[in-house]
């Protein structure tokens, strides 16, 4: 395996505001504009995860606070129309409660997040205790990596494996996260390999390619490829 990926543990949150199931409607609220966050795990016995109550469950006392939807409206919001109700956080929560694992890889997290349109899991552990919280700003921590941190790991991880010297000759550099590679290759059939390699190195933006095969040295043979078109090549 290429490199070593950052797991949720590494960023993670581990002083966590959260309730009770029994927390009342204004408590949440306070709670919430205290901590500065939108949502709240809410926790049962000694800290097991049992739910979340984020602002989205919180708003719908608002929205029908003075309204009366027609007929069309609370079949469709049955849920909703339940929790403008609520008064407390086991009325309001979302349950059971979308978590991640220390150990899950950065990249999990995200994909767990995006699929469910959240903008932060708890995290817990294997009976399902809350250990911290981790948030879409803690993922794309990465991207915050030092330019030449990457490079050295593109070189390490990927240049020495793919395009090993000394029938290759390739340079890595790295300029806001955007990997170029620039040089000779022995076999350029293998850019397609090195682009998804170097993609997968954390904290890399997008990745470019411009090399040349040793016995075709001249500028119409030099190939190049970003992570958008996944390493497939097209004349300099």
């Amino acid at each position: 395996m290429h490199g070593t990926p950052h797991i949720v543990s590494d960023v993670m949150t581990h002083t966590v505001a959260a309730v009770g199931r029994r927390a009342a409607f204004k408590e949440i609220v306070q709670l919430m504009q205290d901590s500065k966050v939108s949502a709240l795990p809410v926790l049962e016995g000694e800290g097991r995860v049992v739910g979340v109550v984020s602002e989205a469950d919180l708003l719908p006392k608002e929205e029908f606070r003075d309204s009366d939807p027609d007929r069309a409206t609370q079949l469709r919001r049955l849920d909703d129309l339940a929790k403008a109700g609520g008064l407390t956080a086991e009325d309001l929560m979302t349950s059971p409660a979308l978590t991640v694992r220390a150990n899950a890889t950065l990249a999990q997290a995200a994909r767990t997040m995006a699929q469910a349109k959240v903008k932060r899991l708890p995290v817990v552990d294997e009976v399902g205790m809350l250990e911290g919280i981790v948030s879409r700003a803690d993922v794309l921590k990465v991207f915050l990596r030092d330019d030449e941190e990457i490079a050295e790991e593109v070189r390490r991880e990927v240049v020495s494996d793919v395009f090993p010297a000394p029938t290759s000759a390739v340079r890595v550099d790295v300029r806001n996260g955007v990997v170029k590679l620039t040089g000779q290759a022995r076999d350029t059939s293998l850019v397609p390999v090195a682009a998804r390699l170097a993609r997968a190195v954390e904290g890399v933006v997008d990745v470019e390619f411009a090399l040349i095969r040793p016995d075709r040295p001249t500028p119409p043979e030099t190939t190049t490829a970003s992570a958008q078109d996944d390493g497939k090549l097209s004349p300099a």
